[in-house]
């Protein structure tokens, strides 16, 4: 049984008759007639019968008409659905990491949508690590993504688009929140919250204490800065961790280091080579025009 089949069936039962069902369909009627014969053969019931020069439903006809119908109607809701996406609107999956949450993701995807043409773009937010990310990016729950660089993957494209200055927070009135010049060193003073080690802030942290030879005392490990910053506001420790608007929420000291400036890069991220609908291509090409800062 053809999509064809279904919609010459479903015409002969709109005129109930032949000829005006094939001059609708721009066939001849002998070649309408034997599709159906052959619809009839593979199904192995009668669908219509003769009733003067017209043609009638057999009961197997009409219950056969209400699938049909059912059949072609989500066709061509389909049909409508692939040609929005084939213009301007369509949909967007995107993830990001908690940094991006509070302003960066909402004011660059408003942005978008304000643009000319992008109104009827619709997106759906997750918000996630860079590792879960990259899974997700590869089996195609998300689009594009926001996170760390990860090495080792040649079939993504990573794009820079911002960076993060890498400070010192530690409760109010701590020590180091007294001394003129803080450094590097002076984390090992101290207990540490660190990140998640399996984040790409974690890897950042991890490999940048390697290479200055520190050997911190990592007190707990936390997902993101919301975390990590409740923690250091009620003194469990202090934490090295990117400067972003999410520390504005806490009472804490925020310290600059007078011996090195670290930056953390955030990365937007998207499948090399692969079919991306005109809103996914649009979005990407947005970003690194108007949505970077690097």
């Amino acid at each position: 049984m053809t999509l064809n089949q279904m919609i010459y069936f479903q015409t002969i039962a709109k005129h109930e008759h032949f000829r005006l069902a094939a001059a609708e369909l721009n066939l001849s009627q002998p070649s309408l007639s034997r599709s159906i014969a052959t619809l009839e053969e593979e199904l192995g019931v009668i669908l219509f019968e003769r009733k003067g020069r017209n043609v009638a439903l057999t009961k197997s006809g009409k219950l056969f008409l209400e699938h049909v119908n059912r059949i072609l109607d989500e066709v061509t809701i389909a049909q409508k659905q692939m040609q929005k996406l084939s213009g301007n609107a369509g949909h967007i999956d995107i993830a990001y990491v908690f940094p991006l949450a509070a302003s960066y993701i909402p004011h660059t995807v408003r942005r978008f949508l304000n643009k000319p043409k992008n109104e009827n773009v619709t997106f759906n937010f997750h918000q996630s690590h860079t590792g879960e990310m990259i899974r997700g990016l590869k089996n195609e729950r998300f689009d594009v993504i926001f996170g760390s660089y990860v090495e080792g993957e040649p079939e993504i494209q990573f794009v820079p688009i911002m960076n993060q200055e890498m400070i010192v927070i530690t409760p109010v009135g701590h020590p180091l929140a007294t001394k003129e010049e803080i450094t590097l060193h002076d984390l090992e003073r101290y207990p540490v919250i660190g990140y998640d080690r399996t984040s790409g802030l974690g890897r950042f942290t991890k490999q940048t204490y390697a290479s200055y030879g520190i050997n911190p005392n990592i007190f707990c490990e936390s997902p993101n800065e919301n975390a990590i910053a409740s923690l250091v506001a009620e003194d469990f420790g202090i934490a090295l961790v990117a400067d972003t608007d999410t520390l504005d929420h806490f009472q804490l000291e925020r310290l600059h280091l007078s011996d090195i400036t670290l930056h953390h890069t955030v990365y937007m991220a998207y499948l090399k080579g692969h079919y991306q609908i005109p809103a996914v291509k649009n979005f990407i090409s947005f970003i690194k025009k108007e949505g970077t800062s690097v």
